[in-house]
């Protein structure tokens, strides 16, 4: 299993637009073969920073969820609405 933690930092006043748009990646990832769990976190402290954590089977789940329809048309523009952003893949050990 390999737990994806994607840090968002968001531009302020987007962070509804971004959580709107993240729904529908979030719904339709889940519906894939090898998502485990796909969920979106709002930090406490600073609401500007949401934080995607996703556990997928193996690597080849992942490589099809990024090649798929709703990853490639909404990342793009979640992306727009981001200041920065932190990518880290783990695996439990």
């Amino acid at each position: 299993m390999i737990t994806i933690v994607s840090k968002n930092i968001v531009k302020e006043g987007k962070a509804e637009e971004f959580k709107n748009l993240a729904k529908e990646l979030i719904e339709e990832s889940r519906k894939e073969a090898g998502c485990i769990s796909y969920n979106l976190n709002q930090d406490i402290n600073n609401s500007n920073i949401l934080t995607f954590i996703e556990e997928w089977k193996d690597k080849e789940a992942i490589e099809k969820h990024n090649k798929s329809t709703h990853f490639t048309s909404i990342v793009p523009k979640l992306g727009e609405l981001r200041e920065d952003k932190e990518l880290n893949l783990y695996v439990r050990v």
